[in-house]
């Protein structure tokens, strides 16, 4: 039979000359060392803290040979009084720079290290080719106490999801309570791995002391897994807030106004509360509200009427919010709140009762047009939409994808957690279903630009405090927009 280019088979196996090139001994061993000299170099620019204990060892060796013990030990008694002194002026700084780094060095050493390679080997993330084994690297160790950051860098191939899909393996290896894996900003090819060694959540978190101003873009109200103050962004942003019953959505609302309450009462904040469920959960706080919208009538007959006073709230807002787009447009793009302009915050407490269960049609109508406007424009004017809701569907709240940033108590289903923060969110370990009914107020935050979700706690706000809080910082005045607003 006929072949292209004629059949090799007639004239048997091809016969291939390959030149030979001979390389002195000499140019092998000088290649050999650099790379030597190379990786050595490059291990020194890695670990600079441990060149410079080794440097300090030698030179106190050298100097106790040479001098005598006496200026080793004044240097070091030196030292150990500027710790001291670090430790009780700023704790916090020493405890995150010192204690943290030198625990992170230890684990390192003894846990992760330790057993790196048959933890890659069982968990099947090591790769065998013609006979020669490869292991992703161990790149370094952070440590805060309750969690163990290890920056891994990934073998060719492998992906964040192949990480994912063995956490749990991980973490029985490196007797850790969890392990999350989380992307390294700018690094393709690195990841991070937290391993739980303790849990810091499972305590009620006290209320932070509220900042004076409050810094709008970062307000803390929650305390991570890692045992350090976690942020939520109000300015410029809206928040939705999503929990089964007593997960703690009540927590989360009143640490965002306690955050807030210091630009309450100096007029940079209004919030305009409107409360579907006749005002159970934020009536403590009306000393608080610029507006108070909470769904009940004097005499209780009136069952249908009070929901378009929830549709000319929302529709007010969005009158604020046209207004402001005229003033701004061409001068900014983001609002800077002023005594004259303040940041309106509408926080709306069970936001299904509004978009899903309304039975007046004009009225929901209404609620879900001006509330899908808001949500699509107001927050660059400066009018936030803080709501809460226990059903995450689209057929619950079909504007659910409008707000930017998403916290997730404990659910139900776990298909809540896809709905509210992803596809993939569970099996990076946003596992908000079994979050156990006994710490309510723990959480997912999910945020843009942040390609994972925070486990937080919400801190812990009281009837006291509350009390408190309504007494210390009520508004000073209220002229910007229309006066106190209440519907009953």
């Amino acid at each position: 039979m006929n072949r292209l280019g004629g059949d090799r088979r007639e004239h048997g196996p091809m016969r291939l000359n390959v030149a030979k090139v001979r390389v002195p001994l000499t140019a092998v061993l000088a290649a050999w060392a650099g790379r030597q000299l190379a990786s050595g170099v490059w291990w020194l620019l890695r670990h600079p803290l441990a060149v410079a204990l080794a440097v300090a060892a030698l030179m106190a060796v050298r100097v106790t040979a040479t001098r005598g013990p006496v200026l080793v030990l004044s240097v070091a008694a030196v030292a150990v009084a500027v710790l001291v002194a670090w430790w009780r002026v700023y704790p916090r700084s020493f405890v995150r720079l010192v204690v943290w780094r030198t625990r992170g060095l230890w684990r390192a050493a003894t846990v992760y290290r330790w057993v790196w390679q048959p933890a890659m080997v069982t968990a099947g993330l090591a790769v065998r080719v013609d006979g020669t084994g490869y292991l992703p690297r161990l790149v370094s160790v952070a440590s805060t106490g309750a969690v163990d950051v290890v920056r891994v860098r990934m073998l060719p191939g492998q992906t964040l999801t192949d990480w994912a899909s063995n956490t749990q393996r991980l973490a029985q290896t490196f007797g850790a309570v969890d392990c999350r894996v989380r992307t390294v900003p700018g690094r393709a090819h690195d990841l991070a791995l937290w391993f739980l060694t303790t849990d810091p959540l499972t305590a009620p978190v006290e209320p932070f002391e509220p900042a004076d101003p409050p810094r709008l873009g970062a307000l803390p109200v929650a305390v991570g897994e890692d045992g350090l103050v976690h942020h939520v962004r109000l300015l410029g942003a809206h928040v939705l807030v999503i929990g089964a019953t007593g997960s703690g959505k009540g927590s989360v609302l009143w640490s965002l106004l306690a955050a807030v309450a210091p630009g309450i009462r100096d007029g940079l904040v209004q919030v305009w509360a409107i409360d579907p469920k006749g005002g159970m959960e934020l009536a403590p706080g009306r000393a608080l509200f610029a507006r108070f919208v909470y769904g009940d009538t004097a005499d209780g007959a009136d069952t249908t009427g009070y929901e378009l006073e929830f549709a000319r709230g929302f529709e007010d807002a969005v009158t604020v919010m046209r207004r402001r787009q005229s003033a701004l447009r061409g001068r900014s793009r983001l609002h800077t709140p002023t005594a004259d302009e303040p940041l309106i915050v509408v926080i709306v407490d069970e936001l299904a009762s509004l978009t899903a269960y309304v039975n007046d049609r004009d009225a929901k109508r209404r609620i879900i047009a001006a509330l899908s406007l808001l949500l699509s424009q107001g927050r660059a004017v400066g009018v936030s939409v803080v709501g809460a809701v226990q059903d995450p569907r689209k057929d619950v709240i079909s504007m659910r994808d409008l707000f930017p940033t998403r916290i997730l108590l404990r659910v139900t289903e776990p298909e809540h957690v896809a709905l509210a923060l992803g596809q993939g969110a569970r099996d990076r370990g946003a596992r908000a279903d079994l979050i156990d009914e006994a710490t309510p107020g723990v959480a997912y935050v999910g945020q843009d630009g942040a390609p994972e979700a925070a486990r937080v706690r919400f801190t812990h706000v009281t009837d006291a405090d509350i009390a408190a809080l309504a007494q210390a910082y009520a508004p000073r005045s209220m002229t910007a927009l229309p006066a106190v607003a209440e519907v009953a």
